[in-house]
């Protein structure tokens, strides 16, 4: 008797029908139809009747279901009993400033949840520092934007990030309508990073696109001063929507930027899984696992999957 079984069956006793159950557990009907058989066949008894509207538990069936969850039930924690022994220690994780603002706290709440063991030191810094540090082996992980060809890393395509033009409603040069192409922007004052930011190369890769150059009247390379200057009226600035969860002002009006290169790739970016210690592999998956959560909840502004 496999455990798979047991929760096949119970599945199917759950909807009261193999077809439901089957697309529930994402399994065709008929493989899901023969590990029950092959059970019945086991314990030599009958545990579901087919009717005119589904399927219904027999007597014994009924008797197998409530034994059955109470199996799942205890092989559920012995998994999680197994799994926290095993995973302690400590992982390093290291995210950009707009990055931490969005995905920072959810990371840290379910870490601690599935791997209470585990001690997360989180970094929020420029991508450039975080490669760097990635490469002196101070991270075991991070969120990076761009990586070198020659670095010996394990790099994934996570999920990608549309800009904004962001500034008070009043400011001149800029647009009142919701989207906007970037040439349209050379009157705005703009307040960005400096030039060893990565956001600032793709800021100005995409205006050297569309042949125009934009109007820097201050640049910042602190995220949480730099949102406070566009929240006092002193410019405008060019961010990803996670920026906005460090706005001090609710009249900064966020203008989406159409142009298809200005958006922002995320790359998951770690030491080799050989490097990886068991918390560290884990922590990534749990980061990755966050990060499409708040993606398909739609709490990451402007943030769409990695189109393969």
């Amino acid at each position: 008797m496999e455990l798979r079984q047991l929760r096949y069956f119970v599945k199917v006793v759950e909807h009261g029908s193999f077809s439901q159950a089957a697309a529930a557990l994402g399994v065709v009907t008929s493989a899901l139809s023969q590990q029950v058989s092959r059970l019945e066949s086991e314990l030599s008894t009958r545990l579901l009747q087919r009717t005119s509207k589904g399927v219904i538990p027999t007597d014994a069936g009924l008797a197998f279901w409530r034994q059955a969850q109470l199996a799942l039930r205890h092989a559920d924690h012995a998994v999680l009993a197994a799994q926290q022994a095993r995973l302690s220690g400590h992982v390093s994780v290291g995210l950009a400033p707009s990055t931490a603002s969005v995905l920072g706290l959810p990371l840290i709440a379910a870490m601690r949840e599935r791997y209470p063991e585990v001690r997360l030191h989180l970094v929020e810094s420029l991508s450039g520092h975080l490669g760097r540090m990635l490469g002196a082996r101070q991270l075991d992980l991070a969120i990076m934007f761009q990586v070198e060809p020659t670095q010996a890393w394990s790099v994934t395509p996570l999920l990608q990030e549309r800009l904004y033009a962001m500034g008070l409603r009043d400011l001149p040069g800029l647009p009142d309508t919701p989207r906007i192409r970037i040439e349209q922007l050379t009157d705005l004052p703009l307040i960005l990073p400096s030039g060893p930011h990565g956001l600032r190369a793709l800021v100005d890769k995409a205006f050297a696109r569309a042949r125009s150059t934009p109007k820097v009247v201050a640049e910042i390379d602190g995220l949480a001063l730099l949102m406070d200057a566009v929240s006092a009226g002193l410019g405008a600035t060019i961010q990803p929507g996670a920026a906005t969860l460090r706005l001090r002002s609710d009249a900064v009006v966020l203008v989406q930027i159409s142009n298809t290169h200005a958006r922002r790739p995320n790359l998951l970016v770690s030491l080799s899984d050989d490097e990886l210690s068991p918390a560290a592999l884990a922590a990534r998956v749990v980061l990755t696992e966050v990060a499409r959560t708040l993606v398909s909840e739609g709490r990451w502004i402007g943030a769409s999957f990695h189109e393969a």
